[in-house]
């Protein structure tokens, strides 16, 4: 064995002694709250990948699409047959193309009601809250009442909120928040949105 092999083996042994003493430790069962959230593109797409892992088990699963409702979206087509998933879009969809402050607090209270059932629903096992920041952002629902549901929710139901600029209070509960940070992105050079790909 060469020294270069010695010197892999060891760093390997020490890696793995590392990991095998982190996981030792976790020893805590529960939900969690994930965040998904920052500038750069990925946050649902992610969220949609859970959800995916989920039903591969067999979990029940729900999915509360803040925003993106009316876009056609490839995850949701491809899922929506399975009969552990449930889905409620918000009617109006982008806000800033209806630009009427009163229908788009209807709409987003219409659905929070759907999430709000979710979220008490001991069966489900992973709600996806997509792009719910921008209704704590525009005043659309107020933060102390999604920080209830998210508190009183079942102790095995994990909860996954994406969009940029999560309120600060959602960020304090999170137990894995994830930033994806915009390095570079496509649609600033004039690209459009690509189906399949972005959608």
């Amino acid at each position: 064995m060469t020294d270069r092999d010695t010197r892999h083996r060891q760093a390997m042994q020490k890696l793995k002694s590392h990991v095998d003493e982190r996981v030792a430790k976790a020893r805590e069962q529960r939900g969690q709250l994930l965040v998904f959230t920052g500038n750069g593109k990925g946050k649902t797409t992610a969220a949609w990948g859970t959800v995916t892992r989920a039903l591969g088990y067999g979990y029940k699963v729900g999915v509360v699409q803040f925003i993106k409702g009316l876009w056609e979206c490839g995850e949701r087509s491809r899922l929506e047959d399975d009969p552990n998933l449930d889905v409620a879009i918000m009617a109006t969809g982008f806000t800033w193309e209806t630009q009427n402050r009163d229908a788009d607090t209807e709409a987003c209270r219409d659905v929070w009601a759907e999430a709000e059932r979710m979220l008490a629903d001991p069966d489900v096992y992973l709600v996806v809250l997509d792009e719910i920041t921008y209704m704590l952002k525009f005043g659309y629902l107020d933060i102390a009442d999604v920080l209830e549901a998210l508190a009183n929710r079942p102790a095995e139901q994990t909860v996954i909120v994406t969009g940029r600029n999560a309120h600060r209070h959602l960020l304090e509960a999170a137990d894995t928040i994830s930033e994806m940070q915009e390095v570079r992105h496509a649609f600033n050079a004039g690209l459009q949105a690509r189906r399949g790909i972005d959608y």
